[in-house]
């Protein structure tokens, strides 16, 4: 057998000793009491009694010990397997992700895991689980959301170009000698609630698909709906019909919300009824069309969504008169949160002239 490794000379029993006193590790403390006996002349099999592990372990512990000092006979976490995807990996797998699949090319219209984990052994030969690969995408920022739908004949950068700071019917305003603190920012739209309602999702067990409640009745209203973020209130009709008409009542209530002395803006998209020359509109308000095709630019949108989600889906309505009903209670319950409206509808490029 060969002879152990002895011990190195800038340590004595003494400083090992107070080491292990002052010592918040309890196998630190003993590892450096073993050695200390070493230290005093005891054999490495005291010292393996004293520390309770094996010869072979005291040995490992001299040559930390040698190597680092007190310090490395500390545990230390082991540094495991190396992560299968490197900075490489991780850079080519966010530009695919960004770009989406090609249908054509990877058989798929939509990215998932099991997809992901394929393009990465044919493209790099490295084999990744499922679960890997989800904390890989977590880490790296990316979640599995609910796609927000668009318009298939949207004008290629038609948004950005409506964002825009100083759009020309705030600059009218502007003329009009109305600054812009008094100028308000409203949204107005238009949804349809009837007895062929929405389902949402709910909490289920996993696995199972929930059943809900669903009528095929085709009784119907609108809610002529508009908000101001930034004060946090709203004005909407309940209607039942969509046209020029009901849009002139809707103006009317939106004016009558309009604090006095100020003038509002009213982003709206360009359905006929919204700006046929038969439409009254208040002189305190200047319509703002949106570019056409473009929903998502109207805060309602989102309203409406939270509305359907939270109140308005998932029932039935025994008649006209109930939608009408709960129509109302839905509305009335949204503008008594303002600071709902503001969460939901405030944009930087609204509100930020």
């Amino acid at each position: 057998m060969g002879q152990p490794p002895p011990l190195r000379r800038d340590h004595d029993p003494a400083s090992l000793r107070a080491g292990a006193r002052r010592s918040k590790d309890g196998a630190q403390a003993r590892r450096l009491l073993a050695l200390a006996a070493v230290y005093e002349g005891a054999s490495r099999s005291m010292a393996a009694r004293i520390g309770g592990v094996t010869l072979q372990i005291v040995r490992d512990w001299v040559v930390r010990f040698n190597a680092l000092g007190p310090e490395g006979l500390i545990d230390r976490k082991p540094p495991g397997s190396p992560p299968r995807l490197t900075d490489a990996h991780r850079a080519a797998l966010a530009a695919t992700i960004e770009a989406g699949p090609i249908p054509a090319i990877h058989g798929v219209e939509r990215w998932r895991l099991l997809d992901l984990g394929q393009w990465l052994r044919q493209e790099f030969g490295v084999s990744v689980s499922k679960q890997t690969l989800s904390r890989e995408l977590r880490a790296m920022g990316y979640r599995k959301l609910s796609a927000r739908p668009r318009h298939h004949a949207q004008a290629e950068g038609a948004i950005d170009l409506f964002k825009r700071p100083s759009p020309p019917a705030w600059r009218r305003a502007r003329d009009q000698g109305i600054e812009p603190a008094a100028v308000e920012i409203w949204f107005a739209d238009e949804a349809r609630v009837g007895q062929k309602n929405r389902i949402t999702r709910r909490w289920a067990p996993r696995g199972s698909r929930p059943a809900a409640p669903q009528d095929q009745r085709t009784a119907s209203t609108y809610i002529f709906g508009a908000v101001c973020p930034g004060e946090g209130k709203g004005a909407a009709l309940v209607l039942p019909f969509c046209n020029s008409v009901a849009m002139s009542v809707h103006l009317a209530e939106i004016s009558h919300m309009i604090a006095p002395g100020k003038h509002a803006v009213l982003l709206l998209d360009q359905a006929g009824w919204h700006l046929s020359d038969r439409v009254r509109v208040p002189a305190n308000i200047s319509l703002l069309p949106l570019p056409p095709k473009c929903p998502e630019l109207n805060v309602m949108e989102n309203v409406w969504q939270f509305m359907r989600d939270n109140w308005l889906s998932n029932r039935i309505f025994a008649a006209h008169d109930d939608i009408v009903d709960h129509c109302c209670h839905a509305w009335n319950k949204l503008v008594a949160q303002p600071w709902r409206i503001m969460s939901i509808g405030l944009r930087d490029w609204a509100h930020g002239f």
